[in-house]
């Protein structure tokens, strides 16, 4: 594996967790909306990964890369709450909320941030290692 190829997968890597804080942002964002009906209620998201590894060679020396499949959203059921007096109540009395547990995504937004973080201290490390090798050459 060459240092190219470190910083493929570093940067594949930002990316893949760029999209998941991005979701997990949204997620948050959304938490206390409240909606009239279940179709216009805002779903939790989630971000889907895969990892493309040995891509065309079948050389598991290479490493692999980061892949963003897609965001999906949650077939978790939605909130719903007995509020009869709320403008967005209907005809029933009851609104609706969304999908998303605060806690779980707080947990999320930290695992997605301490993973960005490690591929970003990656692709510095690597970065030196380049600048270190370039030195070699001049005798310092």
């Amino acid at each position: 594996m060459s240092l190219f190829d470190v910083m493929s997968i570093s940067a594949s890597g930002m990316h893949a967790e760029s999209v998941r804080l991005n979701t997990t942002a949204s997620n948050i964002a959304n938490a206390n909306s409240v909606s009239s009906s279940e179709q216009d209620t805002y779903r939790a998201r989630h971000a889907v990964f895969a990892a493309e590894l040995n891509r065309a060679t079948n050389d598991y020396s290479k490493g692999s890369e980061v892949k963003v499949l897609g965001v999906v959203e949650s077939d978790r059921p939605l909130q719903t709450e007995y509020a009869p007096h709320n403008p967005l109540a209907d005809e029933n009395g009851y609104i609706y909320k969304p999908n998303v547990n605060i806690v779980e995504e707080m947990a999320d937004m930290m695992s997605a941030s301490k993973a960005y973080e490690t591929n970003v201290q990656l692709a510095d490390t690597t970065k030196r290692i380049f600048r270190r090798v370039l030195t070699l050459g001049r005798g310092q």
